[in-house]
């Protein structure tokens, strides 16, 4: 386990805290129709952080194909099953070197929030790498209230009660985040480590990285679409 990470509940546990169980049972929101509102239809998207393709399985349904990564063997195992062309990677996001480039980069679950600057900057420079010059980063931010608005819960469409407990300051502008996960037969929880990050702290950081804002995609800003630093907006 990673040092400020936790995982707890039924089955395996990811070395940052995720339970792959639960992510196989998580629903869908509404990642498939803003990746499909930002890509070229039936675009190769390379996903970077693919969990147990709770988002992977959509993309495959409206056409795309995927080359999916992870660092987690359970996890993988969960979306090479799926049918529709996918290519599982097992790698650390910030340590991918495929030799490849793809029209649509993928970094979703607020990974861009990274507590760790260094992971934070090599997983950017991984999207830049990875993405074609005339292609597109689609990344998910949190959004504005994400570490205040506390404590607070949902519940989605598949009956999990999500709950954002806590977030506690452990230096240098990181938060340790913990959250829970109810279902009617099952609980998970997760802590993990997560630094807010300013539109203009975000944007520098995409600046760091040779990418620019494109255009925003949702009206709370949490979902971007960038393009390498020099390609004219679309």
């Amino acid at each position: 386990m990673r040092e400020g990470y936790e995982g707890t509940g039924p089955g395996a546990i990811t070395p940052d805290g995720c339970a792959v169980e639960l992510y196989a049972r998580l629903a869908v929101r509404d990642e498939p129709e803003i990746v499909a509102g930002a890509a070229p239809p039936g675009a190769h998207i390379l996903e970077l952080g693919c969990g147990a393709g709770r988002v992977t399985r959509p993309l495959l349904e409206r056409g795309f194909r995927v080359t999916a990564v992870d660092e987690s063997a359970e996890m993988l195992e969960r979306v090479a099953v799926l049918d529709g062309g996918v290519r599982t990677v097992r790698s650390p996001i910030e340590a991918l070197d495929l030799d490849e480039k793809f029209p649509v980069v993928m970094l979703a679950s607020f990974l861009v929030h990274a507590g760790d600057v260094a992971v934070r900057r090599r997983m950017l420079r991984v999207c830049r790498s990875h993405v074609t010059d005339d292609g597109c980063v689609l990344i998910q931010r949190e959004g504005p209230d994400y570490h205040t608005d506390l404590p607070r819960e949902r519940v989605d469409s598949g009956g999990c009660t999500i709950r954002i407990v806590s977030a506690e300051p452990v230096g240098d502008g990181v938060n340790r985040v913990r959250a829970e996960y109810v279902f009617p037969d099952a609980v998970w929880t997760q802590t993990f480590l997560a630094r807010p990050l300013t539109p203009e702290q975000f944007e520098e950081a995409l600046a760091e990285a040779g990418l620019r804002v494109d255009k925003y995609l949702t009206d709370d800003g949490t979902w971007v679409r960038a393009v390498p630093v020099g390609v004219r907006g679309r």
